[in-house]
């Protein structure tokens, strides 16, 4: 593609002005990158990335991820220049209450802004499940529908990142030539020079991986134009473009130091640097015309390319009316309204069973209705049972199945999962042992803060887990997935709950959910007459009911059989007891006070028993609630005699239950 350098290199000053104006009146934010980037990312905006700011959400648009997510104003000025819906006004109000140019891109808030970065290395793994998508989706509905590639602006701090080695491994596993990463090579960080603690080779590294690895002086344009070209013409690689750079480019005094890094120039070096860029010294927010015109002359050519794609497209569904009605299904995030009913009818016959077995049947079930539905696990499906069976693998050459084998990449695979939720073309999940959230959480959270319906699957929930010892036994990880806001938690007692809790994670379209299962087999539970299906969407429900109770005994999955058990035994005793099971605390925060209340009357005493940390059940029961759970971390042994050990029968929690009400 031919270059307009003169026009480019007027394209990127722009840039370059536009962000450091925008952070000194900020007084707050990250020139550095700006400045350092602006010339390949001029280059790339201009001349390769395949979008319509008229229509942001395109399906075929190409997809830039500033992975670097510091560096926003870089992404903002690109918007703001290439016509999205940011006007001037919000690059002004840069960092400011209440603006869409927030300090770190945020998905959702910002027309054009694919993921929400900001933390290091989760948008260059973003970029992974974004272009894993687009092999997907050209695998089921054609690549002359869906060829888009996928360009992530990555830096030293990314690369230094465990979650981007884990991404990139898979990325060259699975071939994704759809995936190209301009490595920003600027060997400088916030605290000093990246050589005091990074100085391995990133781009053997990456070959290493299976990509296709260049370098280029990242200020040429040439350069940086024939890497691109090579990148899109390599078959079967992702590629790696280490763009070498200058950190703050032009700063006389700055350029090449930390100092750039991450605060502003400050008024003099402003001026000093808009001077030796040859841009008037005391303009601030300035666009020349002709910059405007060269712009507006790009976007001309990038729109009438989504025209074309929007003529093929209505040709296709013409043509296959079927397989568009499924696509547009695929798109919506449709739940069938058969799909609860069916849910609950392969639990019809009550029976023993560990609920991961249960949410293993329930899974497949989910995948024959819910064509978006994909995922799969940390090389863990014969243990956490979510492996789709007739579903076909996802392979590099053959992206047309539903289970996708992260292996043991928990850290990738949480940020895989939220590009493919990023695309709105898929309700993935992902599998592992619950003790190892800990390694998803960074992706969990931000995927709540992205409104990402993503379903994280975690199985093997408590001290059960038994001979394995404290190391795979969760204690704390419950409750602290209960501090993610937006977020639901799910720890369904049987086989109706399984079902329920599925159901409303898939109708929860605007936030990521987190289902928990049981390795040991539990009851299937008797409940009242008056007891329907639905009431398991209110979070919490009588599963025992009594006359005029005088205790409430709530409880969670594995131990609400045990509740259950305790309240025979208080009865027997004379403490009429009501049973709640409180499968999703947020979903029961949300209903009405009367609802509430109608569970846990005033005047009620109330206790709650859980196989993990008390910490956070007097905030949600209130302050007077009996917490019985374990707050220190399990042993290895059985898990019938640790239950035992640990005071976590029907019998135990009954005396503990007694002991309390006779000292209130």
């Amino acid at each position: 593609m031919a270059l307009d350098t003169k026009n480019l290199q007027r394209l990127a000053t722009t840039v370059r002005t536009l962000s450091i104006d925008a952070v000194q009146k900020a007084n707050s934010g990250h020139p550095g990158l700006p400045l350092g980037t602006a010339d390949f990312a001029s280059v790339l905006w201009a001349n390769y990335l395949r979008f319509n700011p008229k229509e942001p959400d395109w399906a075929n648009r190409d997809r830039f991820v500033l992975s670097a997510g510091h560096g926003c104003m870089l992404l903002y000025s690109m918007l703001n220049l290439f016509g999205y819906d940011l006007p001037m006004s919000q690059i002004q109000a840069f960092r400011q209450w209440d603006s869409k140019t927030p300090g770190h891109p945020e998905f959702g808030m910002t027309p054009g802004v694919e993921c929400t970065t900001g933390p290091l290395g989760q948008g260059a793994a973003n970029s992974v499940g974004l272009a894993l998508s687009g092999k997907m989706l050209a695998a089921r509905y054609g690549e002359d529908l869906f060829n888009y590639r996928v360009y992530a602006l990555v830096s030293d701090g990314d690369l230094m990142e465990g979650v981007s080695a884990e991404a990139g491994s898979l990325a060259g596993h699975l071939q994704l030539d759809n995936l190209v990463y301009l490595y920003d090579d600027n060997k400088i960080s916030l605290a000093g020079e990246t050589d005091k603690c990074f100085t391995e080779s990133v781009a053997k590294r990456y070959e290493g991986y299976g990509w296709f690895v260049q370098s280029c002086d990242g200020h040429n344009m040439a350069e940086v134009a024939s890497c691109i070209d090579k990148a899109l013409a390599q078959k079967g690689k992702p590629s790696l473009i280490c763009c070498r750079t200058i950190l703050g480019f032009g700063s006389p005094n700055k350029k090449n130091t930390h100092e750039a890094h991450g605060a502003p120039l400050g008024p003099d070096e402003v001026k000093a640097t808009k001077k030796n860029l040859g841009w008037p010294e005391d303009a601030q927010f300035l666009v020349p015309d002709d910059v405007q015109a060269f712009v507006a002359a790009a976007v001309e050519k990038k729109a009438q390319e989504c025209q074309a794609w929007k003529t093929r497209f209505e040709g296709w569904k013409a043509s296959k009316p079927d397989l568009a009605k499924q696509l547009e299904s695929q798109l919506a995030r449709d739940v069938d309204p058969k799909l609860k009913d069916e849910l609950l009818a392969a639990f019809k016959e009550p029976k023993k069973d560990a609920t991961r077995n249960l949410s293993g049947n329930a899974i497949q079930v989910i995948a024959k209705h819910v064509p978006g539905f994909v995922g799969g696990s940390a090389d863990l499906d014969p243990s956490t049972k979510t492996y789709i069976k007739g579903g076909g693998d996802i392979s590099h050459g053959s992206f047309g199945g539903k289970n996708i084998h992260f292996g043991v990449r928990e850290h990738a695979m949480g940020s895989l999962a939220n590009g493919l939720a990023y695309t709105r073309s898929w309700i993935p999940y992902t599998a592992t042992f619950l003790v190892f959230s800990d390694y998803m959480r960074p992706a969990m959270r931000v995927g709540a803060i992205s409104h990402l319906q993503s379903l994280y699957l975690f199985t093997h929930d408590s001290f059960w887990v038994g001979e394995d010892g404290p190391t795979h036994e969760p204690i704390e990880q419950v409750m602290s997935l209960r501090l993610i806001p937006n977020l639901l938690v799910f720890r369904p007692a049987d086989g109706v709950e399984v079902a329920m809790s599925y159901y409303a994670a898939l109708i929860h379209k605007h936030g990521p959910s987190t289902l928990i299962f049981s390795r040991q087999n539990l009851p299937a539970l008797a409940r009242p007459a008056a007891f329907t299906p639905d009431d398991v969407l209110k979070g919490a429900y009588v599963v025992k009911e009594c006359a005029q109770p005088k205790l409430v005994l709530a409880a969670t999955g594995s131990e609400v059989a045990t509740a259950v058990e305790a309240a025979a035994l208080l009865e027997a005793e004379g403490t009429p007891t009501r049973v709640v099971s409180m499968p999703c605390v947020e979903l029961f925060k949300k209903q009405p006070d009367g609802y509430k209340a109608s569970l846990f009357p005033t005047g009620v005493k109330t206790a709650v028993v859980e196989a993990g940390s008390t910490l956070g059940w007097k905030s949600i029961l209130g302050a007077d609630v009996l917490a019985i759970g374990i707050d220190h971390y399990g042993a290895s042994a059985p898990g019938e005699l640790l239950a035992e050990k640990f005071g976590f029968t029907g019998k135990a929690v009954k005396e503990k239950v007694s002991a309390w009400l006779s000292a209130k």
